[in-house]
């Protein structure tokens, strides 16, 4: 387990409250246990971890390009093996497919052979599909960031792209199973994310296990659905997307699930909440994912901690090192 640092901390120990009632997850004990590990100590998982997981820090200088490297080496590795390659992309992280685009082109490796689901797309509160022309659209975001700097000879075909919507939600692990054309297969080749601020994985948030009356087991193996926001997240995304405007953060979202994470051969997060920018550039600016990432790779693995389900099957957590430095308390603004 990461050790604390039982070192007196004024930031941590003269906190004498309990956490707003409308969070998910309440234990104050937990929660300044694990905003005190260190850096050092960061990427030691706990007793219960499952063996094949695994966490580390990355540098800000090569944190997206790693994570290009990645895809496209599973990408041409399929390639290379005859075999389709099917994955579950997030949108967020983001900077990665700029790059991931690139190497494509300058290698000139066909994609043909790819089937990229998307994680999650909005919706409006009526639970009707976004427009996928709108900027704040995943639709949008992927097609300007990867799919339209693609050669359109070396392009995914377009009935290969997919993102959930109201039309395909009820099928959409059978959508990423039957893609795989591999009858031993329980879902995608591998399934890659970011930790929210909240804990969540896709947009499953924290408070929706309560709401659908779901125990641990029920929790891990729900499946993809329509989904409202937890404040938190509604926050997050104003935030890092729409430069503070809450209002234009639609109310709900079409996402994957527990069962489309555990499903999968493998799961590879990337948390780089550390204030950048499209550029890729470490802006220096609100570094928001510290203590998310403690709590979900040190807390206890319950749906409270959507992302601590990561731990209980093989995978990786991969750390900016802004996020993985040393928790402090400092009023800014």
């Amino acid at each position: 387990m990461g050790k604390a640092n039982t070192n007196f901390n004024p930031d941590i120990d003269l906190i004498d409250f309990q956490p707003a009632k409308f969070l998910a997850f309440r234990d104050m004990e937990v929660c300044k246990r694990v905003a005190k590990i260190s850096k050092e100590d960061l990427c030691k998982p706990p007793k219960g971890t499952h063996p094949g997981f695994k966490a580390q820090i990355r540098p800000v200088k090569d944190f997206h390009f790693q994570l290009a490297l990645d895809m496209l080496i599973r990408i041409k590795k399929a390639l290379e093996e005859g075999k389709q390659f099917v994955g579950v992309f997030p949108t967020g992280p983001i900077f990665q497919y700029q790059l991931l685009a690139d190497m494509v082109n300058a290698l000139g490796i066909p994609l043909q052979h790819v089937h990229f689901f998307s994680m999650d797309e909005y919706a409006d509160e009526d639970g009707r599909d976004i427009n996928p022309e709108w900027p704040g659209s995943f639709h949008y975001t992927i097609k300007m960031h990867f799919i339209s700097r693609l050669d359109p000879k070396l392009r995914i075909p377009a009935n290969q792209i997919h993102f959930p919507s109201s039309k395909n939600i009820d099928s959409y692990d059978d959508m990423i199973l039957e893609a795989r054309k591999d009858p031993s297969a329980k879902g995608a080749h591998i399934v890659y994310g970011g930790t929210g601020l909240s804990g969540h994985y896709s947009f499953w948030d924290p408070h929706l296990a309560k709401i659908y009356g779901m125990d641990t087991e029920a929790w891990m193996k729900a499946t993809p659905r329509l989904v409202d926001f937890h404040p938190i997240s509604t926050i997050q995304m104003a935030v890092t997307d729409m430069q503070g405007a809450w209002a234009f953060v639609p109310p709900k979202s079409y996402t994957t699930s527990g069962s489309t994470m555990l499903n999968a051969d493998y799961r590879a997060w990337w948390n780089d909440g550390a204030g950048l920018t499209a550029d890729g550039q470490y802006a220096g600016g609100i570094v928001w994912q510290k203590f998310i990432t403690r709590l979900s790779l040190h807390g206890p693995i319950v749906p409270e901690i959507p992302c601590s389900l990561l731990r209980t099957a093989p995978g990786e957590v991969n750390i900016i090192e802004p996020v993985a430095e040393d928790l402090k308390i400092e009023l800014t603004a």
